[in-house]
């Protein structure tokens, strides 16, 4: 196991005995060295042919942990100024930098686990939700956000999952379903976690719901009292601030800039506020990553406010530029961040499935909700997921996924740029399932996505999504479901055509 680093020297070391890549050793033990205030914001780092020399590895090995470093915010590259350690840090790491990683108290030991019709097309939330179709429509309407490659998804293996578990039905599986979950789900997904976001939990803290909205009624029920103002992104996923008020809570939109939510001003606005719901991966709908000074602005409003910070990580397996960002709950010293994550990006809609993964302390208080609350979720379908989980499957298809999107999304953008030429501004996030379109000289979003969805096409207006008028314009589209560079160039012709 790697030890901490005491001095910096230290940093100068790798082990390799140890199963933890090379590049990977190189980057904890400079993201720790940051931490424990080794490295200073503003030091310079050792180029990376002269760190080579030192560890004896490759130059493309420090290559790559300094990406990564730089990916989350804890490097600049300055080009002949060399890497140095990001001046956007200082406000935030003292506080960290205070506490000995090694002392640490170790956290309380976790409860046991438990035993036993025209619908609008245009909808108001997160860009991740699909277009309500008309009632008993099954088609999926071309542009759609949100929605994964269904043509792409492993439907027979799938098929030989369900029908293993359903011959395998005993009178056992026919009772209630566990309120918190299947058990060998929540297992699953406490080490999926753990390997490809850096959250390290035990199966009592995973709580498996029925969707991102019954995770947000059950942070709400356990956490919240009637009257309690909420930080929500602006602009951001509509849905939340309705089931916030449902449960008698005050949402407070606080703006979204290029970094992120704005805690200076969410702290002005509500400095009262007992929870904040973030999309730090990934910001619905703007696209924007959570900056690494930001994480530990809002970590240090959490901690010093006694407030709690839902991390809504909707689409987080989904970055196409370096590694996917670290999760925020993985930086999280002072236990204050739940993680929300759900299968309907990453699977499919249809299975109905989410989850939530909380602070130790809080598991028994959130196990005794959802026992009140809900009769739990479908034991075939958390069997199936398990399965598809347990056997390796789960991670092979993201990864599938995630070089698929990237290729699907290259061939929407060509085609948006052959079609409208200089008029098209196309705003391009490191990941994600959508991108933000913007044409020059054109009628507002709204009009622009109503001309489409007239077409049959299912753009959706950006500004829709702020709680206030004169939100920021542009259409969102999906390009998951693009199959090809010739589907790609009719979409984009009908796009034109229905604009005018």
């Amino acid at each position: 196991m790697m030890h901490p680093p005491q001095t910096a020297a230290d940093l100068l070391h790798v082990d390799r005995a140890d199963a933890t890549a090379l590049h990977r050793q190189i980057y904890a033990r400079v993201r720790l060295g940051i931490e424990q205030a080794l490295l200073r914001p503003g030091d310079r780092l050792a180029s990376a042919r002269s760190l080579a020399a030192e560890l004896g590895v490759a130059r493309g090995t420090v290559e790559l942990a300094y990406q990564q470093l730089a990916g989350e915010g804890y490097v600049l590259a300055r080009g002949q100024g060399g890497t140095v350690v990001s001046p956007q840090l200082a406000a935030h790491l003292k506080p960290r930098a205070a506490r000995r990683m090694d002392a640490q108290p170790a956290p309380p030991s976790a409860p046991r686990p438990s035993a036993g019709g025209k619908a609008r097309v245009a909808t108001a939330g997160r860009p991740d939700v699909p277009a309500p179709l008309t009632a008993g429509a099954r088609m999926l309407l071309p542009l759609q956000p949100g929605v994964p490659a269904l043509d792409a998804f492993p439907r027979k293996l799938w098929s030989r999952l369900v029908a293993r578990r359903a011959r395998a039905t005993s009178p056992a599986d026919l009772t209630y379903a566990d309120p918190c979950g299947y058990a060998p789900l929540r297992d699953a997904i406490a080490r999926y976690l753990l390997v490809s976001r850096g959250v390290a939990c035990t199966p009592a803290q995973v709580f498996v719901t029925a969707g991102h909205r019954a995770s947000l009624a059950l942070l709400a029920r356990t956490l919240l009292q009637a009257g309690d103002q909420v930080w929500i992104e602006d602009p951001g996923f509509a849905p939340v601030a309705g089931v916030l008020r449902a449960a008698g809570c005050r949402p407070v939109p606080i703006p979204v800039d290029a970094e992120g939510i704005l805690v200076a001003r969410g702290e002005a606005r509500a400095p009262r506020a007992r929870m904040a719901v973030v999309t730090p991966s990934h910001q619905a709908p703007l696209g924007v990553p959570l900056s690494m000074a930001r994480r530990l602005q809002l970590l240090q409003w959490a901690s010093r406010a006694r407030a709690w910070i839902v991390e809504d990580d909707y689409d987080g397996e989904y970055r196409y530029a370096g590694s996917p960002l670290p999760a925020l709950k993985s930086l999280d010293m002072a236990d204050r961040v739940a993680y929300a994550g759900s299968f309907s990006k990453v699977l499919f809609p249809g299975l109905g499935l989410a989850y939530l993964v909380v602070p130790a302390t809080l598991a028994q208080r959130f196990a005794d909700t959802a026992r009140t609350w809900s009769n739990g979720c479908s034991p075939l379908m958390q069997g199936v997921a398990a399965d598809f989980m347990a056997q390796g499957h789960f991670a092979r298809h993201v990864k599938k996924m995630r070089l698929l999107y990237a290729r699907r999304r290259a061939l929407l953008v060509d085609a948006l740029r052959q079609t409208f030429g200089d008029r098209v501004e196309i705003a391009l996030s490191s990941g994600g399932m959508h991108l933000l379109m913007r044409l020059q000289d054109a009628a507002d979003d709204v009009t622009l996505a109503h001309r489409a969805q007239q077409a049959g096409l299912s753009c959706q207006a950006l500004s829709e999504r702020s709680a206030s008028s004169g939100g920021p314009q542009g259409l969102m589209l999906g390009f998951t479901n693009i199959a090809s560079a010739t589907q790609a160039q009719q979409l984009a012709r009908r796009l034109r055509e229905a604009f005018g």
